[in-house]
């Protein structure tokens, strides 16, 4: 789940070292995949077989199939559509090695599965990292190599993970048969929720009305897409380019965007902002450039920061580079706002007003053109 939303269901079947899944998922393209791994005693990847049908793609990539052979020192990978088929190899360094799916949560069940056995096979430390690489299947692998993983406890069933992947750090919580029960991306900046169901789903049927769905709405839509947001204040031309993620039902402050700690002012991306002339924003000069808008909430308020490097991804945050971090107007939105929203509103010919608006929250900065 994505707060209210359900974005991705798999039913799985495990029998020996052959686990089974169908599952759908849409990130934000609905996927439908059947996939069949061998597994090794430790839990690692030995081979593996995804078909992937992907109804909104062009015929010639819309069904794939991807296949894995792990041995001690190399991951063999192959994928294979109309077009025809791609291999590659990676060397493995004798490491465990596991594969990486966004939505499909038995593979983040088999990273904590591996851990799991080693602290018991080596009688290690609980509180020892366990190193894991990982393979990436939805990506073009021909231009990404195998990422890096660590799984670490947190104690009472509830282990860590922390991935290339991955902004922030993914909490499980395992039964004493090291069956996934729940899994949080609170700490991440994918905060996704995910829990075991008690009733098999029909993958089928939901993933029929999924695609139903994409189709009505005219195709893919991003979790959060990008816009752009362009005024004229005087002789001078602003630009905020940023991505607008939805409150699906979500509690925002203090969750989604948790207190005193940095946020990207949207999602993705980082949020560009650009002036064309000199302006003082909450009072303190930003000479014309370009420039990241990074936001830092607290209890009682929020500031904007105005950082000086730019074209980053939205978890990059260098503060050496804070041009200005300014205190902002904090109002209660009268009207919940359900989709992130940044704007800049002319007031006369030298003065406006920069605001942000998500769910109750409404954080305000005035603009003078100098």
């Amino acid at each position: 789940m994505l707060g209210q939303d359900t974005i991705a269901v798999e039913s799985v079947t495990r029998q020996g070292n052959t686990l089974e899944s169908d599952a759908v998922d849409r990130f934000p393209r609905v996927r439908i995949r059947h996939t069949v791994i061998k597994l090794n005693d430790d839990g690692s990847i030995r081979h593996l077989e995804m078909e992937i049908h992907t109804p909104s793609e062009p015929s010639s990539g819309r069904d794939r199939k991807v296949v894995a052979d792990v041995t001690n020192n190399n991951v063999h990978l192959s994928k294979t559509d109309s077009t025809g088929t791609v291999n590659r190899d990676f060397p493995t360094g004798g490491s465990l090695v596991v594969a990486h799916v966004p939505q499909m949560y038995s593979l983040y069940e088999l990273y904590f599965v591996v851990a799991s056995k080693q602290w018991a096979a080596s009688k290690l430390a609980t509180d020892s990292a366990v190193q894991l690489r990982q393979f990436y299947i939805d990506r073009e692998f021909d231009h990404f190599p195998l990422g890096h993983a660590t799984v670490t406890s947190a104690g009472k069933g509830k282990l860590d993970i922390e991935h290339d992947w991955l902004a922030g750090t993914g909490e499980a919580v395992m039964d004493s048969s090291n069956a996934m029960l729940s899994y949080s991306g609170s700490r991440t900046t994918y905060k996704v929720e995910v829990k075991r169901l008690a009733t098999v789903p029909d993958i089928k049927a939901i993933a029929a009305r999924f695609e139903a769905k994409e189709t009505a709405t005219g195709g893919v839509r991003s979790l959060s897409v990008r816009d752009t947001v362009r005024a004229q204040i005087g002789n001078d031309t602003l630009t905020i380019d940023y991505s607008r993620p939805l409150m699906r039902g979500r509690t925002l402050l203090g969750e989604v965007i948790p207190y005193d700690r940095v946020w990207r002012t949207g999602a993705n991306a980082a949020t560009q902002f650009r002036t064309t002339t000199p302006i003082k924003l909450g009072g303190v000069l930003v000479p014309a450039g370009t420039y990241t808008l990074f936001t830092l909430p607290h209890k009682s308020g929020a500031d904007i920061i105005v950082n000086k490097q730019s074209g980053q991804w939205g978890t990059e945050f260098n503060g050496i580079l804070n041009l200005a971090t300014i205190k902002m107007v904090s109002e209660v939105a009268t009207t919940p706002v359900e989709e992130f929203t940044i704007s800049v509103i002319p007031g006369d010919p030298r003065h406006g007003k920069l605001v942000l608006e998500w769910g109750s929250f409404r954080w305000t900065a005035p603009i003078e053109v100098q």
